[in-house]
This record gives C-alpha cells, structure tokens and sequence, in this order.
C-alpha cells in the first residue's frame, strides 16, 4: 500500500504550491499525523516559501532539517561522482525516519531551479518511485490553449508511466478560466479512468505578487505604510513619467506607481488619489534612482497620518525597476493569509475530496486532531450554505474572518454598522469584500418593522413603542431580530462585546426550545489528538441540580452533532459515594435526573477530572464504570470552575478552544470571546452554520 503522494510538475511555474497546500489540508482534515517533505532542497538552513508554509501551518515544531533529504548543492557532487545510488538512498533513510512518525506523507518535488532543470523531471520520478508514493502531476495550463494544456497533459503521464510511476491524479492548474471547462471535459475523455482529473481556473490574487513580495525580491527599503497594506496584490504597474493631470487618467485599482524619488508631484498625488472617493486605491509607490524625498515632502507624508499606503524605495533607475517588477509572480506564503484562503477556496471547489481519499486507500486513523476538526466543520459548513449576520462589522478581526470565509465560500455574510466606514476600514486593511452584505441598524428600512415585532413580544414588560425603535439600533438586537424572522440563519457576536451584550437579546427575542429550562454553552477543547466538550464555561453562574442536568444533554447533543461520541462527566471534587457536602450533592442530584431523563446516555457522576481522563486512575478510584477514563464530556458544577479549567487547559496545554458554543436557543446565536483570534471567529462561524443545518442549537 502507497504511504504517501509525490505532487510534481514537468516545468516551472505551475503553480505546484497552491496544489501542495490543497493536498496537506484535505488530508490533513481526514488523517491524525499528516507529514511534509521536499527530497531537495535550494537552502539547508533557511526554508524555500512552500516549506515555510506547510511546516508552519500544519506543524509548526517540527525541526526544519527532517522534513528534507538533501541541498542542491550535495545532490549535484553526489551526481557528478557517480554516487545518483547513494543519493537516493540519503534520500530514502531521510523519508523513511520521517514516514515513522506519519500515517502518510506528502512530498513537494523540485521547483526547477537548481543546476540541472531538463533532468529534474526524471530525477523526481525516480525519487517517487523509490519511496512508494502515488505521483500527481501538475500541469501548467498559463499562456497555452486548451489544446496545448490537454497534449502537455498527456505528454506528462505518458512520462511517467515509462518511468513506472502510479499516478493517482494529474491536475491542471493556472488554466484560463474560460477554457477550463473545455480542459476538464477533454481531459477526462483522454485520460485512464483510474487517474482522477482536477482543474483548477487561474485566480488573480495567487498570481500577482503583494507589495511585500516585490520589496523583498528588490530588496527595497520601507519608507512608509501599513504592515497590512504590504499584503496587498499589486495588480498593475504604472510607470509615472507623464505631466501630473494625465498621469491621474492612467490609475487603476491597485496600482503600483514606479516614479523616481524627485517627483514630488507624483508621489503627492499617489497619496491623495488613494485617499479619494473618486480615484481607485493603489497598491503602492515605488520610487527609484536612490533619490531621497525632499525634507518638505517627507513632512507632508509624515503627517498623513489615516494613509496606510505603502511607500519603498529602490536604488536602480526607473526602467530596470519596472523591468524587474514585471518579471515577478506571486508568492504563496505563511504571512499572507489572503492567497492562503483563495487557494484553499479554489481547492475545495475544484477538488473532490471524499473522491480523492477513496483513492489513496490509506489506513484510518482514529486520532481527532484540531486541524481535523476544523477542516471537518468548514466542510459541513459548506455542504449546505448558510446566512450569518455579524453585528460587529467594523471590528478588524471580523473583517479578516469575513473574508477568509468568503474566499472559502463557507457562509454568506452580512455586517452590521455604517456601510462606509466597514469599506473604508477592509480598504485600510487590503481586505477584499465582494458580496459581502452591509447594513446599518439606525437607516435600515427593516428598522420600524423589527420595532413592531418587539414591541409585540416585550410589551409585557411595561416597554413603549419609542422605547422598542430605540432598542432595534442597536446592532445585537438588530441582528437578533434578522435571525428571529428567518432574514439570517445564526449571529455570531461578542469579539468586543460583553456575553450579556450579544445573548440578552437572544432571551427576550428567539427564547429557549421546548423542554429546556437553559440557555447554557460549551467549548470543543481541541488537543492533540482528540477534542473534548466542556460545558458550562460561559454562561451560567451557579446552575441548580435541574439545570445541571440540562446543560449535561444539551452537551451530549451538541458534541453528536459534531462528531463527539458523548460519555458524561458529572465533575465534582469527589468521585463517586466519597465525598459529602452542599456541592457534591448537587451534582449527584444532577445526574440522577440526567439518567432519569436520558437513560440512553452514559453518565457519570459525581466524579473527578482525574478519574474521568485517567484510565489508571478510573479503576481505582471508579472501577466498572463506562465514562471513568473515558469522557469526552465535561460537566462543570458552576461558572467559577469551568471558565478557570477550560482556560488553564487552553493555555497550559496549547489547546485550540472553540467556542463558547450556545445550546438551548430555538436558532443559533454564538458569543465569541473576546481574546478570540481570526481562527477561532472563523471557526465559531462555521459552527453556528451546522447548527442551522441541524434546525438550530440543541436542547
């Protein structure tokens, strides 16, 4: 049996780096231990962009020095001295130690450009060959046909079947997106059943390069700009020779303007022309010759203090600048999370993942890591598209996650706040928002009916009409009443927002699902290799013994819903019959009713962390039961206990914590933590999607 995929090309830039990308995260979304290796590499100290980004993102401490056979450098004498044996074999023992610590690998051939480029081809299939993996070739679809794509297509796998190579899917990437349709049909017609075809239609941004990645390849001084900004795809390049009012005419959106240090005019109007509501954003301004701007115009930049246009400077003269700048492509790399979205987006459209999976035939492991996880929840989410309003829409990390969903084609999004001030700050920011929805709660024309409807429900507690149109402008009652009347399918709140901010409208308004006395919530605690249910960590202050109990199978409906086996830990300071007192009781009272209620579900309590994790510890302390060292589910009897636990596991163990997770509404409303990160937004999002697959929260 195959134990890992070889992904090469037979010619440079093919885009074999997005195709790597994509491999690592459907594998790694359905396998525990997925490892990355490059047989050659140009620099055995410092990792080449596509090494730096795999082993970053899918394992970060991970020594750079295993996860590559040799240099360039030591491959090239071991082939002059006749030793191409012994280069193999260093290989070879570099992937076998590797392989030891994966289920599966994927390896990243050479990129074509070392010494030897016409012999790079063969030399990667004989590397594949000798350590047992399927090849996928990538073929370069840019600047050809679809005539020419299909016969290179050919070429290659009839390459590689000389050479005794099982291929298990040849990929087209960079392929015009009118022509690929086309490609896709006549491929499949002419390629063998048992290779699978994928193509993937050229994307602009992971072609052109960022502002960033042109300093850095010029090796250009920063004068001024936002980090953010440097992220920004240059999509154009001006040369600015003209007077200044026919130069204006030439700006695009996303320009980058090469104009020598001492035109002042230029640069000054670069600025503004970027800050104006009647000119295009640029990407940035390149000055050349090595000449430094006047005093009098660096002060005038200097105090342009809402600019966050980049400004880089280069010694070489305008031509050779902009010769040099029209040569580049992009880079896909770590600290560009934008490319990194857009190539997984087109990855996950393009690519039949279950299809390619059952191809591989690799062994299953039952380890549930985070990433798994993660890759699991974004899959669910986008197999039955949902409406998700975030009422915070000018807060930066929702406008990163905005857009990495959107990229990703997760969720439809809507924001909540002035419109212009949302577009002003994704421009600021170099974020892009097509079909992004904006809505301002205080000149919404759903403004006076969503009064209406709360009035109609509240009314009972003595509010007055003024008093329910005053409430509705504010953005987490707004958002809850798109949710209430269908408009949207789950809010997601709270990243600078208080817990009672984001649900007190969801009490008054969605209220709880029949049966359920709580609103209560969970975090999905993401180790290494397996994710546990915490609840309740959020909400709840100090749940009485009936409440305790629906918080207990809420939690083992909601870790159901997410692939979470349930077996219950009633947690307490005692285990068992051991322990006497006000609190232990209360949690023993608890279970007797959840067991009451649930007596299909495993249950324990009271019990202890230790003898719910603990296998050893479980048969001493609670020997026989089928929760003890086995939970999955984790009960805490108060708000004080299970925030300062989930926490310390958090931060202690290096755990990812998604969540809190709200169950016990009638549809979803999520509460984000305030120190959440991009990611976690990003996954709590795509939960609050599946929830609404699932006809809301659970119960």
């Amino acid at each position: 049996m195959n134990q890992g995929i070889y992904i090469t090309s037979a010619e440079p830039r093919s885009g074999k780096s997005v195709v790597v990308l994509g491999i690592m995260e459907i594998l790694s979304g359905r396998r525990s231990k997925v490892g990355f290796f490059r047989p050659v590499v140009l620099d055995d100290k410092n990792p080449d962009p596509i090494t730096a980004l795999i082993t970053r993102r899918y394992d970060p401490a991970i020594p750079y020095e295993k996860v590559y056979g040799c240099s360039y450098e030591v491959a090239r004498e071991m082939i002059l001295q006749d030793r191409s044996d012994d280069l193999l074999k260093l290989i070879l023992e570099k992937y076998r130690a590797l392989q030891e610590e994966y289920d599966l690998v994927v390896c990243a051939g050479s990129d074509f450009t070392g010494p030897a480029t016409a012999l790079e081809f063969d030399f990667n299939a004989k590397i594949a060959n000798n350590l047992g993996c399927f090849v996928l070739p990538v073929v370069k679809g840019y600047g050809r046909d679809a005539i020419q794509i299909v016969r290179a297509a050919q070429g290659l796998l009839e390459s590689i079947k000389e050479r005794s190579c099982d291929v298990l899917a040849v990929i087209a990437n960079r392929v015009p997106a009118h022509l690929a349709k086309d490609v896709n049909n006549e491929l499949k017609r002419v390629v063998p059943a048992d290779i699978l075809v994928y193509v993937l239609p050229e994307i602009q941004i992971l072609e052109k390069p960022t502002v960033g990645e042109i300093a850095a390849a010029l090796g250009a001084e920063r004068l001024s700009g936002h980090d953010e900004r440097f992220n920004r795809e240059v999509l154009n390049f001006k040369i600015a020779a003209m007077e200044l009012p026919h130069f204006l005419e030439h700006i695009e959106e996303g320009s980058l303007i090469i104009t020598p240090g001492d035109r002042s005019d230029i640069i000054l109007a670069s600025f503004l022309a970027d800050a104006s509501n009647t000119y295009p954003h640029i990407s940035g301004i390149l000055l050349t010759g090595g000449i430094r701007l006047a005093s009098q115009v660096w002060r005038l930049v200097e105090g342009l203090r809402q600019s966050s246009v980049p400004m880089i400077a280069v010694p070489a003269d305008t031509y050779t600048t902009a010769r040099n700048v029209s040569s580049l492509e992009g880079v896909l790399s770590y600290d560009n999370p934008r490319k990194i979205a857009a190539a997984l987006g087109i990855i996950e459209e393009k690519v039949n993942s279950r299809e390619l999976m059952d191809r591989i035939s690799t062994a299953h492991s039952e380890r549930v890591t985070p990433l798994m996880f993660e890759y699991e929840i974004v899959r669910r989410a986008k197999s039955d598209r949902r409406h998700i309003v975030l009422p915070e829409g000018t807060e930066e990390r929702i406008l990163r996650a905005t857009e990495i969903l959107r990229m990703r084609d997760v969720v439809s999004i809507t924001l909540l706040g002035n419109e212009q001030e949302i577009r002003q700050k994704a421009a600021d920011l170099g974020l892009s928002l097509p079909g992004v929805n904006v809505i301002d709660p205080i000149h919404s024309a759903r403004r006076q009916a969503y009064a209406d409807a709360y009035f109609e429900l509240r009314k009972h507690k003595g509010i007055s009409p003024q008093m329910a149109y005053d409430t509705i402008s504010d953005i987490s009652y707004f958002g809850t009443m798109m949710v209430y009347f269908g408009e949207a399918d789950g809010m997601v709140s709270g990243s600078v927002h208080t817990t009672q901010h984001t649900i007190r409208p969801a009490f008054e308004i969605i209220k709880t699902k029949p049966g359920c006395s709580i609103v209560s919530s969970v975090f999905f605690m993401c180790l290494a290799s397996r994710v546990l249910v915490f609840g309740d960590c959020a909400v709840n202050p100090d749940p009485n013994p009936e409440q305790l109990a629906d918080i207990a199978i809420s939690s083992a409906k909601t870790a159901l819903m997410f692939g979470v086996q349930p077996f219950i830990a009633m947690l307490s300071y005692s285990t068992g019959e051991s322990g006497k007192g006000t609190e232990v009781d209360k949690v023993r009272e608890a279970t007797r009713i959840a067991r009451e209620r649930r007596p299909d579900l495993k249950i324990e309590g009271p019990i202890q962390y230790d003898a719910a994790v603990d296998a050893g510890v479980a048969k001493t302390k609670i020997p026989g039961s089928e929760v003890a060292g086995h939970a999955t589910v984790f009960i805490f009897p108060d708000l004080n206990t299970g925030n300062n636990t989930y926490k310390a596991v958090q931060r202690s163990a290096n755990t990812v914590a998604v969540g809190p997770i709200l169950q016990g509404l009638n549809k979803p409303v999520n509460d984000l933590s305030r120190g959440g990160t991009v990611r976690d937004i990003v996954n709590t999002i795509a939960i609050t999607a599946i929830q609404s697959q699932n006809g809301g929260t659970t119960a």
